[in-house]
């Protein structure tokens, strides 16, 4: 089937090459032609771990190419994905105006039927705004149909998720949307949720907002057990046993991040009150959130007392490993703080220290975790890169003006760091 993607973001990109991969012919455009440039030079834009070998794989079979404009797009593509940015208003809803702009662009291109599907993350009822875009500007008698299949990968494992999904949802009006949507995803031979498309963007929104309550639900056990003396990496691994609740996004730390979390809890939270609903727990999930940041800058400063003119070796910077993303990143915002109070920063992340250097003026940019530990006073672990994890203490203790750790994300056996040495901190552990 021949498919076109607008927009070669996160979602865009991996969409496009792992529909590829399953044997689509796909035209994946974008309005940054830097973007484009770069793809059509074999080049990533974003860090994703196996996205440039796919991506060259399937340009060389012929399947996968880049360029053009939304009008080309809609003229090769039978089923058209919208992949554009739905970015946060200072209300918490969703900047729509690309989603807008992509559908008038469509509707004046279409010559011939064609399937129109929302992918970027949207409010619902959008899709009932994109059809009457779409039938306001498109050429009287020119028959579409508007869909909504919402994505649930993962940035660090994008590839997996996207090839081998838990399930694939699609919301549509018609039995013909239906049944091409149906035919497009066959190769992948997933579970397939079939719904209305006010229910699949809903889906979308409800799935990650209970995700970061989980997440947020751990960091409040965490306050909890530290002022009990108790250890909350043992309390979530007895409830992570009960099948009922599960251990997967359980794990405490200095709170959620990136592209998705932050914006969709937030976004659906104003979704909620505009339909008059008031969706209190929402406003606790990013209350627990920011203060689970909070905390962990509180017992960098107790173990610092004057921040101002100390040196910290703050270990990641991307808002999780396997990515270079910086959207809504904890630790970046950690190190901002930081480096705001006076603290001279030397930091270190696998991937995402390029990116970091147009967000972080006065920080040192190191080559490797043992560097960045040169003079350190305390070193901050903020990302749990699994490089971290075969870190040599022994050498960074040497390296150090003095051991100090504050592990954000409960990385290491607390201790198994003090038998080392070292003066160590970390969430909700004794």
């Amino acid at each position: 089937m021949n498919v076109s993607i607008i927009g070669t973001g996160h979602v865009g990109l991996i969409t496009g090459a792992c529909l590829a991969e399953r044997g689509h012919k796909v035209l994946s455009v974008d309005s940054d032609e830097r973007k484009i440039k770069l793809l059509k030079s074999r080049k990533m834009p974003i860090y994703e771990p196996g996205l440039e070998a796919l991506v060259v794989k399937n340009m060389k079979a012929g399947r996968l190419r880049f360029g053009g404009t939304n009008a080309e797009a809609v003229t090769y593509g039978k089923v058209i994905f919208i992949c554009v940015p739905t970015p946060p208003t200072a209300s918490g809803g969703a900047d729509l105006s690309y989603i807008e702009a992509v559908s008038r662009d469509i509707a004046r291109a279409l010559g011939e039927y064609r399937l129109v599907v929302e992918k970027s993350t949207v409010p619902v009822r959008t899709g009932g705004h994109v059809k009457s875009v779409i039938g306001k500007y498109a050429m009287k008698g020119i028959d579409f149909d508007v869909a909504s299949n919402p994505e649930f990968l993962r940035e660090g494992s994008a590839i997996q998720d996207t090839l081998h999904p838990d399930r694939i949802v699609f919301g549509v009006e018609t039995h013909r949307a239906e049944m091409i949507l149906r035919d497009l995803y066959k190769p992948f031979k997933a579970p397939i949720v079939v719904t209305d498309i006010k229910s699949a963007e809903l889906i979308k929104h409800a799935s990650n907002s209970f995700l970061a309550l989980k997440i947020s639900y751990a960091n409040a056990l965490a306050a909890v057990c530290e002022k009990a003396g108790a250890s909350v990496t043992e309390v979530v691994r007895g409830m992570g046993m009960d099948q009922r609740i599960g251990s997967s996004f359980l794990n405490a730390g200095i709170g959620y991040g990136g592209s998705c979390f932050p914006k969709d809890v937030a976004a659906f939270e104003s979704i909620s009150r505009d339909l008059g609903y008031d969706f209190g727990i929402l406003r606790e999930v990013m209350k627990v959130n920011q203060d689970a940041r909070e905390s962990f800058i509180r017992k960098v400063e107790e173990e610092l007392w004057i921040v101002k003119g100390k040196t910290i070796c703050a270990l990641g910077l991307s808002f999780k490993p396997n990515t270079d993303d910086l959207r809504e990143s904890v630790g970046l915002a950690v190190v901002q703080r930081l480096a705001e109070k006076g603290a001279k920063v030397r930091a270190y992340d696998p991937q995402a220290m390029e990116k970091a250097k147009a967000h972080l003026k006065d920080v040192t940019f190191c080559g490797s975790s043992l560097e960045a530990a040169q003079g350190a006073d305390c070193a901050l672990l903020l990302t749990e890169w699994d490089e971290f994890r075969e870190i040599d203490w022994k050498k960074m203790k040497k390296a150090m003006a003095h051991p100090t750790l504050v592990d954000g994300r409960n990385l290491f056996d607390p201790a198994k760091m003090r038998e080392l040495g070292f003066t160590y901190r970390s969430v909700g552990r004794p």
